[in-house]
């Protein structure tokens, strides 16, 4: 990491906004929102380097976890990562890879095929859980109602952006 600046860059892009462009408030916070998810995905891609996942593996592994049976089909897992099924495939080929995961045919639909988490994969998660629990998922610098309101003002977002219905 490179040493902290000696004033806010995004403050003073947003300064020089207003004076040259209009209204600064959204550049600044989109901005700040985008710089903050670069600290995030840093700290958490550290955490969970050591124990050979990304955070789109690490997220399988939670969702298997999560899942009854610790089995989803591969259609289910990308609807609830919200990812494209091609990216579920290449995360699943990569944990099968690693023995974090194995497919399994579906009891009763010949057509589909589930992703089952292994035991190798239930012990990965754990380690990693800690991991990233262990740096607060790089959200830091919050207290835990300001974490409450800024979960709350993301979902408003996304939400209104169609990421889901209630």
């Amino acid at each position: 990491m490179n040493r902290p600046l000696p004033f806010d860059p995004i403050a003073r892009a947003a300064q020089l906004w207003e004076e040259r462009i209009g209204p600064a408030g959204t550049m600044a916070a989109v901005t700040g929102l985008m710089r903050v998810q670069q600290i995030i995905q840093s700290a958490v891609d550290g955490a969970l380097k050591p124990h050979g996942l990304t955070f789109a593996r690490y997220e399988a592994l939670v969702l298997l976890t999560f899942a009854r049976r610790s089995a989803l089909p591969m259609r289910v897992m990308g609807e609830r990562l919200q990812l494209h099924p091609t990216s579920v495939t290449n995360i699943v080929d990569r944990l099968e890879r690693d023995g974090l995961v194995k497919r399994v045919p579906h009891p009763t639909d010949r057509r589909t095929t589930l992703v089952e988490i292994t035991d190798e994969g239930r012990a990965r998660h754990a380690v990693a859980t800690k991991a990233v629990t262990a740096i607060d998922f790089g959200l830091v610098g919050l207290t835990p109602a300001q974490t409450g309101t800024l979960t709350d003002l993301l979902t408003k977002i996304r939400k209104a952006t169609g990421d889901f219905v209630e």
